[in-house]
């Protein structure tokens, strides 16, 4: 799992700099949006809501913009856009396979932005189901490390149904199935151990090796995707070394 835990740690790293560009909020308040159309606008009964809620506060979006969202979502306030989810399949540079998701009220200008992306950076789209047999659907929680080490963490969560806790420097990173996700979460809780975010994301089975060129032009893919408001998430199939990573953000 190194190469995801590697890339976990830099999507971390990016998302605080996505912070910064305000790009990110806008993602963030879109999720909570949708979680509260889809299961009302009550956390407590609603735990894709009540994580979307946690992730956009950590991520410091103001409160106001995070109550008007679940208000637009559940429909006791006007706005609310009909966000679908699409996910486009694709390779990168080097072979690396892309799960591409996008929550976006226009099919055809998400389509578009994606295949732009694609095509100036390398890319190309692939047939839906060719790509993603290579990943398997778990729930992510991201646990900041504080004092904590890995089997503090792992106590916690062993009996929830996690699966593996991986250490990525600054956080740990704890898998389990995507249906243990708020099982995994609560137990977190129970233990008063706090947590960045908890997300059922695509995590890869097999990884493809990458050197600094490679890492570059993939990035680069990566940042062109997600710098589309319709690109909710980008999951991909690489692995890179410290030394590699290094390299790049030197």
């Amino acid at each position: 799992m190194s190469g995801h835990s590697k890339w976990a740690t830099t999507k971390h790293k990016k998302a605080v700099i996505d912070a910064k560009r305000g790009k990110l909020f806008a993602k963030l308040i879109k999720n909570i949006e949708v979680a509260a159309r889809m299961g009302g606008a009550d956390p407590d009964g609603n735990p894709t809501l009540y994580d979307a809620i946690q992730k956009a506060k950590k991520s410091s979006v103001p409160n106001k913009n995070i109550d008007s969202a679940v208000k637009r979502g559940a429909g006791l306030e006007a706005g609310g856009a009909d966000y679908e989810t699409i996910m486009y399949e694709g390779y990168g540079p080097n072979g690396v396979a892309l799960l591409i998701e996008c929550l976006t009220d226009n099919r055809n200008r998400a389509a578009s932005d994606v295949r732009v992306a694609m095509t100036r950076n390398g890319g190309s789209m692939a047939d839906p189901g060719s790509v993603s047999y290579l990943f398997n659907r778990k729930g992510v929680v991201i646990v900041p490390r504080g004092g904590l080490t890995e089997d503090d963490v792992l106590a916690a969560v062993l009996e929830a149904g996690a699966e593996e806790v991986n250490d990525l420097g600054d956080t740990f990173e704890v898998l389990s199935e995507a249906t243990d996700l708020v099982a995994v979460r609560t137990a977190l809780q129970e233990a008063g151990i706090d947590y960045d975010s908890a997300d059922a994301n695509f995590v890869p089975t097999m990884q493809v090796q990458l050197d600094e060129e490679g890492a570059r032009k993939i990035f680069k893919l990566i940042d062109a995707l997600e710098d589309s408001d319709d690109v909710q998430n980008v999951f991909a199939n690489f692995d890179v070394s410290d030394e590699v990573m290094a390299a790049v953000d030197a």
